[in-house]
């Protein structure tokens, strides 16, 4: 079985984006970010779920 990457440690790249980003003090939700990379790695049914948690509730 091939092995798989785990999520919860970011890669160099990824780090040093979220590096940046501090850098520029934006404020992105850390749920807006992980809903965006499972999207990108084809797990929109997972996304959908992370994405509900950030919506608001009024």
């Amino acid at each position: 079985m091939a092995s798989r990457r785990s999520s919860s440690r970011p890669s160099p790249n990824q780090r040093e984006g979220l590096h940046r980003c501090w850098s520029q003090e934006c404020d992105i939700d850390p749920l807006i970010l992980r809903a965006r990379l499972l999207r990108h790695q084809g797990l929109k049914n997972q996304a959908r779920a992370v994405e509900q948690e950030v919506r608001p509730l009024f």
